[in-house]
């Protein structure tokens, strides 16, 4: 596959993306477990267990 003088722009364009893409993934993973870990939390103290 020849880019020609976009090379560098389309290879730029293409990691910037992938780093975005994992920045979102990455964040709605650590999310869900802080989300987890209220819900838990929040359960607990509805029980009354310690």
């Amino acid at each position: 596959m020849e880019f020609g003088h976009y090379a560098s722009f389309i290879a730029g364009s293409y990691g910037f993306a992938a780093l975005v893409l994992g920045a979102l993934i990455l964040n709605g993973w650590r999310d869900g477990r802080a989300q987890r870990r209220l819900l838990a939390e929040l359960q607990d103290d509805r029980l009354g267990r310690p």
